[in-house]
């Protein structure tokens, strides 16, 4: 009997390692390995889609709560600065990026449609269209946001392949306030004055150029950028890629002591430090502007990770 039984067992579907569920039109959520890993805001009252928190492998929150909740030893500046989220400061002169409250300055990032989630045994993806919208409610720019989320032993690995096109011209401003973005937990900040004295901040920066910490590391262009410390005594990191095929690759990196770890490839004035510089995009009618990020949630630092070899495959689509 016991041949059949395997036989029967083995002809039978596996649960999936990546479960992705959508929860009414608030939020999708994602979990790895039964576990839970990540929730994907999307609802009416949200400004700008967002993933909080995120977790390791081993289920430590690596992003900080505040303004989604109160967490000790958080520091409650930047409340636009929620999980990880993709805007801009500044797109026809509108702010997508400080865009926590409403009025003639800021646009939105709503959703316009869930075009499918699925899970798997070993990926899971949410794919939506947002709509960039003015005060008034006019559509800027349509955004297609397609995240795939790995069930790997040791990390945590998303996918972001992020399409931005033009209903009318659109000039993305030179502003240091975007892009790509996480605000990190406090024990992964660098330590830096005025912080809270816990938890500890223990975190340090490294890029792809092997500089290191926030003097060497912001405005810098590079592939990628690791930021590293220990969450509740386990060493832990979190690793932005850059894909080679973005625009005006390699970005500039708007990276903080205090948590914020960004990707701007329009601030180039402000990041270079150099008024004569313009980093402003006009983007016509009609036409589309293609991002493509890997975001590795791993232990260790970046050099135990092996996150250079992690961007070479990346890079060769692996």
């Amino acid at each position: 009997m016991r041949p059949v039984l395997w036989a029967i067992l083995g002809a039978m579907p596996l649960a999936a390692q990546v479960n992705i569920a959508q929860h009414g039109i608030e939020y999708i959520s994602v979990e790895i390995k039964g576990k839970p890993f990540t929730q994907f805001f999307i609802g009416p009252e949200t400004n700008k889609p967002y993933l909080h928190p995120l977790r390791s492998a081993s289920g430590k929150i690596v992003t900080r709560g505040y303004p989604m909740e109160d967490v000790p030893g958080e520091t409650r500046d930047h409340p636009h600065h929620r999980g990880l989220w993709f805007s801009h400061g500044d797109v026809n002169g509108l702010d997508f990026w400080g865009n926590e409250t409403r009025g003639p300055k800021f646009g939105r990032i709503v959703l316009a449609k869930v075009n499918g989630i699925s899970s798997g045994k070993e990926s899971g993806t949410i794919d939506a269209t947002f709509a960039w919208r003015d005060p008034s409610g006019k559509v800027l720019l349509d955004e297609t946001h397609r995240m795939t989320f790995y069930a790997e032993p040791k990390n945590r690995v998303i996918d972001f392949d992020i399409v931005l096109t033009a209903r009318e011209k659109v000039v993305f401003g030179d502003t240091k306030e975007g892009t790509f973005a996480i605000r990190l937990a406090p024990s992964l900040e660098e330590p830096h004055s005025g912080s809270p004295a816990q938890p500890v901040r223990t975190g340090k920066m490294v890029d792809s150029q092997g500089r290191t910490g926030e003097k060497e590391v912001w405005g810098k262009r590079a592939d990628w950028v690791d930021y590293a410390g220990k969450v509740d005594g386990e060493p832990l990191g979190i690793a932005i890629l850059d894909h080679p095929a973005n625009p005006r690759h390699p970005a500039w990196w708007h990276a903080r002591s205090y948590g914020l770890f960004a990707v701007n490839i329009f601030g180039l004035h402000d990041l270079e430090n150099d008024k004569s510089k313009d980093g402003s995009l006009t983007l016509p009618a009609g036409e589309s502007l293609h991002f493509r990020y890997r975001v590795v949630i791993h232990p260790g630092d970046a050099n135990s990770a092996r996150i250079p070899q992690l961007y070479r495959d990346y890079s060769a689509g692996k």
